[in-house]
C-alpha cells in the first residue's frame, strides 16, 4: 500500500496510508495526541518508579522518543518494548520531524539509534532507558505479567478492526502486571466491551485534539 509523509495540524509530521485514508497517528496533531494519550494519561501514573512498557504499534518512534524525554523529568527508569509487523523504511524515518519539533535536538541522536538499532535485540539508550523493538504480528504476542503500561495505538478499528478483538486483549491482559494500565484512543463501544469481557476496568477520559474521548484500561 501507497505511503506518504503528511504535516498534521501541531507541525508534526506523520505517514498517510493512503488506500485506507488512515494515518500512524492523529492529523488534528501527532505530537499533542501522543502526549495527551500516552504520557498524560499513561506514563505520568508512574512518576519516581522503574517500569515496564509495552507498545503495540512502534511505527515512527514517536511514542518511544517521546516517553524517553519524559522520563527524564519524570525520574523514571523504563524498559520499553516496541511491537511493530511492518517497520517503515529508513527514508520515511529521515522525514520524521520529531526531534526539531520535540525541541530535542541534543537528543537527536538517541532518536537515530531507536531506527538504526537491530530487531528483537535488547540495546541501551541511556542509564534509564532500555529498548527492544520486536517485528512481531500481535497475535504472537505471549508475555504473561511483565509489563506495567501498555500503548495500544494500532491502526484504527475501521480498518483493522481484527486488531481490537477479544482475542487480541486477552494477549494484553494476560501481559500486564496485576494493577497494570492500557491506554488508547479509541473509545468505541465495541471496544470496551472486549476490554470488559477479558477482566479490565474501563474508564472513559477527555480525548486529544480532534477527539472527544479516549479509554484507559486497568487491570485489577
Amino acid at each position: 500500500m501507497k505511503r506518504e509523509i503528511i504535516q498534521t495540524l501541531d507541525g508534526s509530521t506523520t505517514i498517510q496510508i493512503k488506500e485506507w485514508d488512515e494515518c500512524y497517528h492523529s492529523k488534528h496533531g501527532a505530537i499533542q495526541e501522543a502526549k495527551h494519550v500516552f504520557i498524560k494519561n499513561g506514563l505520568s501514573l508512574f512518576e519516581n518508579q522503574k517500569i515496564s512498557i509495552l507498545e503495540i504499534g512502534f511505527g515512527t518512534g514517536l511514542n518511544a522518543f517521546i516517553t524517553l524525554l519524559e522520563a527524564k523529568k519524570m525520574h523514571q527508569t523504563i524498559d520499553y518494548v516496541g511491537v511493530e509487523a511492518y517497520p517503515i523504511s529508513v527514508d520515511e524515518v529521515l522525514m520524521m520531524n520529531y526531534v526539531s519539533e520535540l525541541n530535542a535536538t541534543e537528543e537527536s541522536v538517541l532518536f537515530d539509534r531507536m531506527h538504526e538499532s537491530n530487531w528483537d535485540k535488547q540495546i541501551v539508550l541511556n542509564n534509564d532507558f532500555i529498548l527492544t523493538k520486536r517485528k512481531q504480528f500481535f497475535e504472537e504476542i505471549d508475555d504473561e505479567n511483565k509489563f506495567d503500561l501498555i500503548y495500544f495505538d494500532a491502526f484504527g478499528y475501521r480498518v483493522q478492526p481484527e486488531l481490537w478483538s477479544t482475542a487480541i486483549f486477552e494477549k494484553m491482559y494476560k501481559s500486564l502486571k496485576k494493577n497494570g494500565v492500557l491506554v488508547t484512543y479509541a473509545a468505541r463501544g465495541v471496544v470496551k466491551r472486549s476490554m470488559i469481557e477479558v477482566g479490565f476496568t474501563v474508564e472513559k477520559l477527555a480525548g486529544p485534539p480532534g477527539k472527544r474521548e479516549m479509554f484507559r484500561a486497568r487491570k485489577v
